[in-house]
Order: C-alpha cells, then sequence, then structure tokens
C-alpha cells in the first residue's frame, strides 16, 4: 500500500504534495515578468518612434501571450491553497489586476488581425476571463479571498466590462478596415493624378516623389488599424478602466504597507512560501508598465479634444451613435439564417431568436459607444481644470523671460513657412466623428518622412556608391552585354531567363578567383556588392514576382562567396594562389559549371529540365551562369587581351557597376509601387520603409538622374532581358552596339527618369 502513496493505515499521504509549490510560484513570477518584459517593449517602443497611441508590435492577443497570461494568473484559479498573509492575499488581488491590465493595454492590436483570428483570440480570451471571475466568486465565498474583499469586486466589474467593451470593439474592425482600405484606393488615385501633373512641371522627379510620400505616408498611417482602434473612443474608455483597476491595486497595497494595523490577517504561511513575493512584486511590475500605454492613450484623447486647449467639445456628439458601430451588426441581422430545418415555424422561431438576439447586441453596442463618450466627457471635464492651470502658469512663467519678445518675433516670422507647407489634410483619412481629429493628425504626423529620409541619409551606401560611379550610361550601361555574350553555346536547348542578382554574384566569384589582386580591392568590391544586393532584393521582390528560383539560387550562392570565398565546393581564394593563369582558372571555373550541369541532365533530374528554366534546381541554375559568364569573360579576354589581372579585375567591376546602375533605374518606381501594394495592416511600415529607401539612396537617385537612360517603359526597365533585347536589338540596327549616333535614333535614350505610381 505504501507503493501507492498510502501510510500504513490506508491513509493517503500528502505531506509532499506541496513542496514543488514554491518552484511553481518561481514560474507563475516568470510569465508575469514576460508579460510586463513585452509590455514594457511597447511602451519603449512608443516613446521613441512617438507614437504616443502606442501600438501593440511585442504584446498582442494571440496564443502565446494567451498561454502565457493563463500561467501568470494562475493564483487567481487557485481555489484550495490556503493564503493566511497580507502579501499572499495582496498577489490574489494582483493577478486578477494583471488581467484588466492586459486587456486594457494589448486592445490596438486587434487591428492587426483577420477576421478568423479576432474571433478565434476573442473566445479564448472570454472563456480565461469568464473562468477567472468564477473562480475569484468562489474563493471571495469560500473564504480563500477573506481581505480586500471590496477591490476585488471593483476589479471584477472592471473586467467584466473591459471583456465586454473589447469583444464589442471587435465587431467593428473588419467594418472599418473595409471602410477606410476603400477610401485609401480613391486617395490614392487623386495623389496619383497630382504626382502625374507635377511631372509636367518644373518640379524635379526627386521633389515630386518626396511630396508623393507625404502623401501617402499621411493616408498609411492615418488608416493603421492599430492607429485607428487607439483613438477610438472605445479604447480611450478603456484606458480609464485599466488605469481604475491599477489604482485600486495601489490604494490596496499603500494601505498594507502603510497602515498594516488596519487589517486582521491570519497566522500560518502559504504552501507557496517564500516564492510569494516574488510573485507578488512581478505582478505589479507587470500591472505597472502596462498601464503606461492604456492610461497614455486615454490622457491624450482627453488633451486633444480638451476646451482648455481651443477645442470645441460638442455635447450632442455624445448621443449620435455613428454607423460603422452597428454595421455589421446589421448586416447579420438582415441576412438570412440558413439552417438545415425543413419545419418553417421551427425556422421561423430560430429566425425571430436570432433577431431578437442582435437587437440585444445593437442595443449592448450602443450603450457600450455612449457610456464610452460619456467616461470621455467627464475626463475632459474633470482634467480640463487642470489642464487650464497648467496653461496659465506656463503663460505666467513666459512673461518673465527677457527673451520673451524675440522668442514672439520668431514665432510670428516663423508662420509664413509652416503656412506654406503642402496641405495634407485631405490625404488623412478619419472616421464619422473623427472631423475634429484631423488638423491634428496633419500636424503631428507631417514632418514623418522627412525625419526617416534625414536619418536614412546618414547611412548611406558609401561602398556602392563608389561602385557606381564606374558604371557607363553614356555606352547604355555596355557591362549588360559583356557578362554574358550572345556568341556562347547554350548548354541545352533552352535558356534560363536572368534575374539581376546571379550574374552579380557570379561575376563577383570570378573576381575573388582571379589570381595577384589585393585584398583590399575584394574587400571593397564584396562591400559594394553586399550593399548592393540589398536595394537588387527590394526590386526584385516588389516589382518582379517571377524567377523566384533564380532569385534562390543567387541567395544561396552569395552566402558562400561572401562568408567563406566559395562557389558552391570550390575554394575561390584557394584556387587565386594556386599559380594558375587567369585563363586556366576561368576555363576551370567553366569546366566545373558545365560538369555539374551535365550531371544533372544525365541523372534522373532530367525531368526538372523538361519544364521551364526557370523551374531547373538552384544549383544547375548557379551553374548554367558561371559557364555562360566564364566563356563570354574568355572570348572578352581574347578580344582585348588584358595585360594585367588588375586591368581585368577592373573590367569585371564596370559590370558589376553597369548591372547595378541599370536595376537601380527602378528605384523609384519600387518606391512608389511600396506605397500602394501592402496590405492595410502593414501599409505604414512599408511607406516608412520606403522613405528610409529614398534617404538611403539619395545619392544615387542623384547620380543616375544625370545619366542617360535607355528609351524602355517602366514595366520594361524592370526585367534585365529586356535592357538586353534593347540593345541587342540597337547593335543590329546600327552595326556596331552603343553607337554615338543610336542617340539621335527612334530609339533614343531618353533623359527622362520614369516616376509611375500604380
Amino acid at each position: 500500500m505504501s507503493k501507492l502513496g498510502c501510510s500504513i493505515d490506508g491513509v493517503l499521504n500528502e505531506a509532499k504534495f506541496s513542496e514543488p509549490l514554491p518552484w511553481i510560484g518561481i514560474y507563475i513570477a516568470a510569465a508575469s515578468l514576460a508579460c510586463a518584459i513585452a509590455m514594457a517593449a511597447d511602451t519603449i517602443h512608443g516613446f521613441r518612434h512617438w507614437k504616443l497611441w502606442f501600438p501593440c508590435k511585442f504584446f498582442t492577443i494571440n496564443a502565446t501571450s494567451l498561454t502565457i497570461i493563463t500561467v501568470a494568473i494562475k493564483l487567481s484559479v487557485d481555489l484550495n491553497t490556503a493564503m493566511p498573509r497580507g502579501q499572499d492575499q495582496l498577489a490574489k488581488l494582483s493577478s486578477t489586476a494583471l488581467i484588466c491590465t492586459v486587456m486594457g493595454n494589448s486592445m490596438p492590436s486587434l487591428g492587426t488581425m483577420e477576421n478568423k483570428e479576432i474571433f478565434t483570440n476573442m473566445i479564448a480570451l472570454g472563456i480565461l476571463v469568464i473562468t477567472v471571475i468564477v473562480n475569484i466568486c468562489i474563493q471571495l465565498g469560500t473564504g480563500v479571498i477573506y481581505v480586500f474583499c471590496i477591490e476585488h469586486a471593483i476589479i471584477l466589474v472592471l473586467m467584466v466590462v473591459l471583456l465586454v467593451v473589447l469583444s464589442f470593439s471587435a465587431l467593428t474592425v473588419p467594418t472599418i478596415k473595409h471602410y477606410l482600405e476603400l477610401k485609401y484606393k480613391k486617395k490614392y488615385e487623386m495623389a496619383q493624378k497630382e504626382c502625374s501633373k507635377c511631372n509636367g512641371t518644373e518640379k524635379n522627379e526627386e521633389e515630386s516623389l518626396k511630396e508623393a510620400l507625404l502623401k501617402f505616408w499621411m493616408m498609411a498611417h492615418t488608416c493603421s488599424p492599430q492607429f485607428v482602434v487607439g483613438r477610438s473612443v472605445t479604447c480611450t474608455a478603456s484606458g480609464a478602466l485599466c488605469l481604475l483597476s491599477a489604482a485600486t491595486l495601489a490604494e490596496a497595497m499603500l494601505r498594507f504597507y502603510l497602515v498594516p494595523g488596519s487589517f486582521q490577517f491570519c497566522k500560518g504561511q502559504s504552501d507557496y512560501k517564500w516564492s510569494m513575493n516574488l510573485i507578488l512584486l512581478s505582478q505589479a511590475v507587470a500591472v505597472g508598465m502596462g498601464t503606461i500605454a492604456p492610461a497614455m492613450r486615454w490622457f491624450l484623447a482627453i488633451n486633444f479634444r480638451c476646451p482648455a486647449r481651443g477645442r470645441k467639445v460638442g455635447c450632442g456628439r455624445v448621443y449620435k451613435l455613428e454607423a460603422y458601430w452597428i454595421k455589421r451588426l446589421v448586416e447579420l441581422k438582415e441576412c438570412p439564417l440558413n439552417v438545415p430545418i425543413r419545419n418553417p415555424h421551427c425556422r421561423r422561431i430560430v429566425h425571430d431568436a436570432k433577431i431578437k438576439f442582435l437587437n440585444i447586441c445593437i442595443g449592448i453596442q450602443a450603450g457600450i459607444v455612449f457610456t464610452s463618450k460619456v467616461i470621455r466627457l467627464v475626463s475632459i471635464y474633470f482634467m480640463s481644470v487642470i489642464l487650464l492651470c497648467y496653461d496659465h502658469c506656463r503663460d505666467c512663467l513666459m512673461k518673465f523671460k527677457p527673451n520673451n519678445i524675440i522668442t514672439n518675433d520668431y514665432e510670428s516670422g516663423s508662420e509664413s513657412p509652416h503656412s506654406s507647407k503642402l496641405d495634407l489634410s485631405r490625404f488623412v483619412l478619419h472616421l464619422e466623428g473623427e472631423d475634429s481629429l484631423v488638423e491634428i493628425m496633419m500636424e503631428e504626423n507631417r514632418d514623418a518622412t522627412e525625419y526617416w529620409r534625414q536619418r536614412a541619409k546618414k547611412r548611406q551606401p558609401k561602398h556602392l556608391i563608389k561602385l557606381l560611379e564606374l558604371s557607363r550610361p553614356s555606352e547604355g550601361f555596355k557591362g549588360l552585354i559583356e557578362f554574358d555574350s550572345f556568341k556562347v553555346p547554350s548548354l541545352d536547348t533552352e535558356e534560363a531567363p536572368n534575374c539581376w542578382a546571379l550574374p552579380v554574384v557570379t561575376l563577383t566569384s570570378i573576381a575573388i578567383a582571379l589570381p595577384n589582386i589585393s585584398s583590399s580591392s575584394i574587400k571593397h568590391l564584396l562591400a559594394g556588392v553586399n550593399e548592393g544586393l540589398m536595394y537588387v532584393r527590394h526590386i526584385e521582390d516588389n516589382l518582379d514576382s517571377n524567377l523566384i528560383n533564380i532569385k534562390n539560387a543567387a541567395e544561396v550562392v552569395w552566402v558562400g562567396v561572401e562568408l567563406y570565398h566559395r562557389w558552391l565546393d570550390i575554394d575561390l581564394r584557394k584556387l587565386s594562389v594556386q599559380g594558375k593563369s587567369t585563363e586556366e582558372i576561368l576555363e576551370l571555373l567553366s569546366d566545373s559549371a558545365k560538369i555539374i550541369f551535365m550531371e544533372f541532365k544525365r541523372s534522373k533530374m532530367k525531368q526538372c529540365l523538361m519544364d521551364s528554366p526557370s523551374k531547373w534546381p538552384i544549383k544547375v541554375l548557379a551553374a548554367n551562369s558561371m559557364y555562360r559568364i566564364s566563356q563570354s569573360i574568355l572570348l572578352d579576354c581574347e578580344s582585348r587581351n588584358y595585360k594585367t589581372n588588375e586591368r581585368l579585375f577592373e573590367g569585371i567591376s564596370v559590370m558589376i557597376s553597369d548591372i547595378f546602375a541599370a536595376c537601380l533605374t527602378n528605384l523609384q518606381q519600387f518606391i512608389s509601387i511600396k506605397c500602394s501594394t501592402s496590405s492595410i495592416e502593414k501599409r505604414e511600415e512599408s511607406v516608412r520603409h520606403a522613405a528610409y529607401v529614398l534617404g538611403q539612396t539619395d545619392k544615387i537617385l542623384k547620380l543616375l538622374h544625370r545619366k542617360s537612360l535607355p528609351g524602355l517603359n517602366p514595366d520594361q526597365m524592370v526585367l534585365m532581358d529586356e535592357w538586353r533585347s534593347f540593345h541587342k536589338l540597337n547593335s543590329s540596327v546600327d552595326g556596331t552596339p552603343f553607337s554615338r549616333e543610336s542617340e539621335s535614333a527612334p530609339c533614343t535614350p531618353s533623359t527622362e527618369v520614369h516616376l509611375t505610381i500604380d
């Protein structure tokens, strides 16, 4: 019997059942600390990027966070563990308050979710919160919680209200997204037409692109789902409720530590022992850190609408229910219910029940919005006194400043340039009832793109810029033809298409393998190519969605070349010091590539070769590129007779420069496309990235703007093979490639850099 955990008398031995609880307490404290760190990271991110509505980047409502929260609030659902001491009872309260903090803090994350995610996550959160509420009520009834009963009751009420507010706010997210997406498309078309008109004026392409980015940023930022949810009236109300929950916990802790005589606690110790202090500390920190974001959202909403700041507050708007709050519920109400019931009477009962249920939901939603507006209005009138006093004190202090007159003159003198700024109010996307926020949102975010652009200017790709100075635009970027001669016979009946990255990687591999080249030259070339490939990836990923396999081949080969100086299995640096001549090295690389290709052709992979060449295996694509480029350079060496390896290295560097320069002529098109192709959840980040790229490539764009570019349309300029076909056609028409006379032909190179916004 003892083996089964029973004593000699047959009674179950419970002596060791509670021994693991202190270690479980550490587990709870670690989960609480993880929540605190994630919420603190969101707070720091918000302050750092001056997003004072604090988007949820690290702490969102998802499966992972809900699992961590479940661990962190274990004390709230622990029904039978004795909690005799004061800190034990406080830990119960802090665990309950943490749930309110989590709901208030993570409310903007609803905007990042798809419809299905919103449904599943809200169901999971609802089950968790309801479970906690039921368990706390049981503990209040059984006496497990015997102190801070009023505080527990207050937090439970706040928890129920927050859950209802969060759930019904989630219903409006799909409607808001759909509405803002339609509005963005209309405003985008407007910006496109205005940009086209600007291209016909004296403004250069760079200024037009800056203005376009300003408009795109204003649209993308103001329709960001997280920002829309974060500035909503329900989010403002949830911030107030979250702040009240934290204040309730703070009041209980202050009473316990400052007035300990006002409580009568039981003797004894909890089974969690010493770990209870860790749990209380970590959860208090989590509640404190998590309350900052909701409190700031609440305060900013008050500050923006406070009449003490010269803004009007219309009480009539409190009674107005905007259509988007109940649009989804109304649509569900009007939609017929398809149920597999044949009896008309039963179907009628189900249909009537659905209508009544949705009418109740519409009433609840209207009540939530009305209550949230009342909370905001009450907060405004209470805080307006404080803000008015602050403004009055500040004005009084300004009068005693000796440089007051100078400051006022400066401010009055600065009105003129400020008023001459571009009016972006038309591009502020707002919902019904947010008209008063248009000017505020415009002024707060007007200079965001310029900030990112100036920040990026400090990190311009200096090695790439130096490499691009070798390009030959006057000869039509001749390297596009030279690197792969049309005279080289194909290894298969059909040739693989060219992407921008793979030829650059292959040429760099050959340059590293050349003998008697200084390590500094190779180092600078690798640095320039590495910087250039970053922009090539941007262009290929956003403008050319095909050739995925060829792009992957370039990525795989480049990792070996950059990190290990190896092309597939060949050590390039070792090859360069073996005493072989340049021709022998090129022959070796060409033969090795040909062997790889032929082995695949003869093997079971023959079926792959029967497919489109762009679907060939990565190794085969890399080998085909190496074979053709090595053979082309061998032919070039025979015709030009390079006297030194340094001259050949320079020639290869010029080819790489020409390829990069031709590819980067698509930068402006990439920046424009980047602002429109992403989803509404990622559009703000896409526009910010576009502004950052514009700043990084400022010198590159100016360099390319002075160059003479081929007369290709924007869709053709994205594809390398279109450039090669264009030059091949010119070569056959003029009798010589890239002749100077061709500049006056009908297909003359144009000095215009195409700016297309699709």
